[in-house]
């Protein structure tokens, strides 16, 4: 049989024994759509920290407010001044800042973010107390302030879509360290490696249907995520640059195949790899975002974030899919992926044994 007939035959009984296996479609398919529904029915309000204003120029409203304020405004709102609008408002769709405000004559114009709906309440609010307590200094007198409110992303943007990309990437993470893992340790335990080595199929046609079958289930979870948060209920919607999580999605699973093929090849018993996974799995999965951001974390722990490849696969799904930025922002978070998947076979090679002792 040739090399490729061998890898299309692998792959087939090996996506037909995922199917018969009803635990893992449940654990990979079912269980992580549970968390979808849950967060996107019930979410709710949420307590926030110190928000992050950007001040385009000089917005005299806003500076004798902080001035008079006796310090009370500068326990809530950060304000940092800057000359460059543009960039200014970039930072704010990108998640860095929670709003961007400007004076024009006596309009405050308050930019905000949908990213996070709380942070972007709170500034509203304290911009409006600000404009209001302004008019009320001129007793007898008309309104002399207004103030207006600017989104920056698309009107119709909704926590669906910020909660779609977190959770997938929860569910890639887990599938792809937990099914390799798994999958390894038990083919050695129970001899199937040293049967696979003796047949006619390469050794590297085996992984290669392996890691086949995985992309294939986690395109198969894409199109399921979307399709659940499309639904009325939710009122998930994609637009501009959003096919970029495919891609995404395979560096993403790639990376997360190579640390379970790291813990597999280490590991010498399914309980020791189970442990090893969980130790993984758990700490990645809340350190990356997936199930709350991390914007109120101390500075300390967001830094230690960014040791986890999920953090970069929900940072840069989350940019394309909720943040509605173009393509090229999601390339810098596919090419750590892309390295975090060759830098863990490389290690994983060096580890592989055949035999359980």
């Amino acid at each position: 049989m040739s090399t490729f007939g061998s890898f299309k035959s692998l792959s087939r009984a090996m996506f037909l024994g995922f199917g018969r296996d009803r635990a893992a479609l449940f654990f990979t398919v079912l269980f992580p759509l549970m968390f979808l529904v849950l967060f996107g029915g019930i979410f709710g309000h949420q307590t926030t920290s110190k928000v992050n204003v950007l001040e385009v120029g000089r917005a005299a409203i806003l500076d004798q407010a902080v001035a008079g304020g006796g310090g009370e405004l500068g326990k809530v709102m950060k304000v940092t001044r800057t000359p460059n609008r543009a960039g200014a408002l970039r930072k704010l769709e990108k998640g860095d800042a929670d709003a961007v405000v400007e004076q024009s004559g006596n309009e405050l114009v308050v930019h905000y973010s949908a990213a996070d709906q709380v942070k972007s309440g709170t500034v509203r609010g304290l911009m409006n107390s600000i404009v209001q307590s302004a008019n009320q200094s001129a007793t007898g007198k008309p309104p002399a302030y207004s103030m207006t409110t600017r989104q920056v992303e698309d009107g119709s943007l909704k926590a669906i879509q910020f909660f779609t990309p977190s959770l997938l990437g929860w569910a890639l993470a887990s599938a792809g360290v937990f099914g390799a893992s798994q999958t390894l340790v038990t083919w050695r335990t129970k001899g199937i490696l040293r049967r696979l080595q003796l047949s006619p199929a390469p050794l590297p046609t085996v992984f290669a249907a392996r890691v086949a079958v995985s992309l294939a289930i986690a395109l198969v979870q894409f199109a399921l995520f979307v399709l659940v948060a499309q639904l009325p209920m939710f009122g998930l919607r994609l637009s501009g640059a959003w096919w970029m999580a495919i891609p995404m999605v395979i560096a993403g699973v790639l990376a997360f195949l190579s640390i379970g093929m790291l813990i597999g090849a280490w590991a010498k018993t399914q309980e020791t790899a189970q442990a090893m996974t969980q130790l993984v799995v758990l700490p990645m999965a809340f350190l990356g975002g997936s199930f709350f951001p991390l914007d109120a974390a101390p500075g300390w722990l967001r830094t230690v974030s960014y040791i986890f490849p999920l953090r970069y696969l929900n940072e840069g799904m989350l940019n394309v899919m909720g943040r509605g930025l173009g393509p090229m922002s999601a390339l810098p978070q596919i090419g750590v992926l892309m390295g975090v998947a060759v830098v863990g076979a490389m290690i994983a090679m060096r580890l592989f044994r055949w035999d359980a002792v």
